[in-house]
């Protein structure tokens, strides 16, 4: 580009300060809105496919993959349009994209039909696909047309700016703006935003100074090596961040809270490395990065339900910092010249969609269970060793010791995951195992288990884990006992409750995951042995219950549980008042509200309070005797129910929930309220 090009306005000298102020609120307004609208999108689709961790890491593939587009986007406008060419474009796509006003998704992508993955990507293209782009290609473009000004040396400076403003996005979200708002207010002041932002960043672009000198001179291109390195360095982090991701919200629940802090470690060690010099210091993240990944490979290996929240998420927290610092540290000490910006954000963002692509769309496809978390450290390991080849006698021997034993964890990791499964395979909705020992056999889910079957065939029948006699479920529909009893069922699991039909009972099961039902089936026995009629009807248990015509079931169980959490779109006003037109005007709904990292008791208990019904809390304690594990229940029924059946009432607690207790709604709901 010649340094006589005109630009699209001219800005005078005195203006060069202001201007460098509007660059930096522009930058820092793209990115606050960028990583804003992540969360506020995937908190509203969020229950239409399941509540799974799937969704969200489907949604960061998306972003990962925009981000790209709109860094080429970005690339292809600086280098073959002149200044007022750019300006025209850019604002013109600007004022376009406000057409995509309010970010709010239409209703009509409930109906899946097909692969979700695609259902997805499909409805955040449509929702949010050009508004996103725009804010994704700001930074680089702003950064660029700031670098033309003669001393303004430091563009990269404002690419730390940007990261720090996405931090604080994700930060705010689950503190100050989901337990405050609703999500159809956070879309409408998010696009409120928008607008404020489209009229900054077209300010920036008609009045971004002229090209220097400097700027249109063209230093020595990087080579080709050196771009293989930028895409190598930003593709572990951004898979390790991913897989870290699914990892917790596979065992501890899908939700903002958790999807915010590995992608706010993330972010923070971008700001870090690229606010300038002193904060990546080799000496000390080499060996921390590497021996954090050895500690994460054990945890892996002693992986439990039992493990605390405290405990997984500062680790893996940690992990994931030392991993980021080091290869963010690496990548911005080979940042090139100014001149150079575009390409190397490219580079980096077709990283950043590499990795994403592989943790969300490889692993599911190409593994039979959740082993990308290992095979990423696994890569890591491979990757520094690389990188630190021949750069130090003693960092060489150090690092292959550590690379090749960070290797053996984790293949030992996923051979062991392999060898305790009779079957092991996965699919959006997760990783199962089939799994036996103690004369038992048992369905997994992640690390949590969904149901064994005693394998001795005089005892198979046995009703096990959460709905042994004893339990809240089992106690209702045994004490509540009728001819040609009706049943249903959200959560299949092994089909353990089957077991308590007799002839004339009529059983529905509700489950997302057709791997579910083939596994129920042909692994275990409840299903086929049912002494009554039984049915799987295949779908999210919610949406198909909507669809259908009033079942009058005279029990309703909710046993929806993905990992170690419940879908929150299953504990909703709105979805206690769908379950009761299911209901048999006697009937009785009941919640499974077991969890290890979440109180849903009182949550639950004042669901049935606000929805006008009476709850029953029962907790059954573990009895290896009776194959019994420790359960809590909550039982909700019409007032005067418990009156009526006083066997029942008596198993119980009949008090109602503590001042102070939650209410959700499929408009509002805070992890905060629930945890333990």
């Amino acid at each position: 580009m010649s340094p006589a090009t005109p630009n699209a306005l001219s800005l005078p000298a005195g203006l060069a300060v202001p201007y460098r102020f509007l660059a930096g609120v522009t930058i820092f307004l793209s990115a606050f809105l960028l990583f804003q609208v992540q969360p506020i999108v995937a908190r509203q689709i969020l229950p239409w496919f399941g509540g799974t961790a799937a969704v969200w890491t489907t949604c960061l593939l998306f972003f990962q993959a925009v981000l790209f587009l709109g860094y080429v986007y970005a690339h292809w406008l600086t280098r073959w349009a002149g200044p007022r060419r750019q300006a025209a474009i850019h604002t013109t796509l600007l004022v376009l994209s406000l057409a995509a006003l309010p970010v709010i998704p239409s209703a009509g992508w409930k109906n899946i039909d097909g692969d979700p993955i695609l259902h997805i990507l499909g409805l955040l293209a449509v929702t949010v696909g050009l508004p996103f782009a725009l804010l994704s290609s700001t930074s680089p473009l702003v950064q660029t047309w700031l670098s033309r000004s003669p001393g303004q040396s430091l563009p990269y400076r404002f690419y730390a700016l940007s990261n720090a403003a996405s931090l604080a996005a994700l930060l705010l979200y689950p503190v100050a703006v989901e337990p405050w708002m609703a999500t159809r207010s956070q879309s409408m002041w998010w696009s409120a935003c928008y607008a404020a932002f489209t009229a900054c960043c077209a300010g920036c672009a008609w009045y971004a100074p002229a090209a220097s000198e400097k700027a249109a001179d063209a230093l020595g291109a990087p080579t080709l090596a050196v771009r293989l390195s930028w895409l190598v360095l930003s593709a572990i982090p951004s898979a390790l961040s991913l897989a870290v991701t699914n990892h917790l919200c596979q065992n501890v629940a899908p939700v903002p809270f958790l999807w915010v802090v590995p992608l706010g470690v993330y972010l923070l060690t971008l700001i870090l490395c690229f606010d300038g010099e002193g904060w990546y210091r080799r000496l000390f993240f080499v060996p921390a990065f590497l021996a954090a990944s050895l500690g994460a490979a054990w945890l892996l290996m002693d992986a439990s339900p039992d493990s605390s929240l405290f405990l997984i998420v500062p680790c893996f927290a940690g992990l994931l910092f030392l991993s980021c610092m080091y290869f963010h540290g690496e990548l911005a000490l080979r940042k090139p010249d100014p001149s150079h910006l575009t390409s190397f954000f490219l580079m980096m963002a077709l990283g950043g969609a590499i990795g994403a692509l592989a943790v969300a769309i490889g692993a599911p496809l190409l593994l039979s269970g959740n082993y990308e978390l290992a095979l990423a450290l696994a890569a890591a390991a491979v990757a520094a060793l690389l990188m630190e080849y021949r750069k130090h006698w003693a960092s060489d021997i150090v690092c292959t010791a550590i690379a090749v034993a960070m290797c053996v964890a984790a293949a030992s990791v996923m051979g062991a995951m392999r060898s305790a499964a009779v079957l092991s395979e996965r699919n959006f909705y997760g990783s199962l195992r089939v799994v036996e020992g103690g004369g038992q056999r048992a369905m997994v889910h992640g690390v949590i288990s969904h149901g064994f079957q005693v394998l001795d065939p005089a005892r198979r029948q046995h009703l096990t884990a959460y709905y042994a006699p004893g339990s809240g479920v089992e106690r209702a529909i045994a004490l509540l006992r009728k001819p040609d009893m009706r049943v249903g069922i959200i959560g299949l699991g092994v089909g353990s409750l089957a077991a308590l039909a007799a002839p004339g009972d009529y059983y529905r099961f509700y489950e997302i995951n057709p791997r579910v039902e083939a596994l129920a089936r042909s692994h275990f026995t409840f299903l086929s042995e049912c002494r009554g009629r039984v049915e799987v009807a295949i779908g999210d248990g919610r949406l198909t219950l909507e669809q259908e015509q009033p079942r009058s079931f005279d029990v309703l169980a909710i046993d929806a549980f993905s990992g170690d959490s419940i879908p929150f779109h299953l504990m909703s006003v709105e979805a206690v008042r769908q379950y009761r037109r299911h209901l048999a005007p006697d009937g009785v709904l009941a919640f499974h509200v077991s969890n290890s990292v979440l109180n849903l008791v009182p949550l639950a208990q004042r669901l049935a309070q606000v929805s006008g019904l009476e709850p029953l809390h029962i907790h059954a304690a573990a009895d290896p005797r009776l194959y019994r594990s420790e359960s809590d229940w909550v039982l909700m029924a019409a007032p005067g129910a418990w009156s009526r059946h006083p066997a029942l009432a008596r198993a119980g607690s009949r008090s109602g929930p503590p001042a102070g207790a939650p209410v959700w709604t499929d408009d509002y709901s805070n992890l905060f309220q629930v945890l333990k």
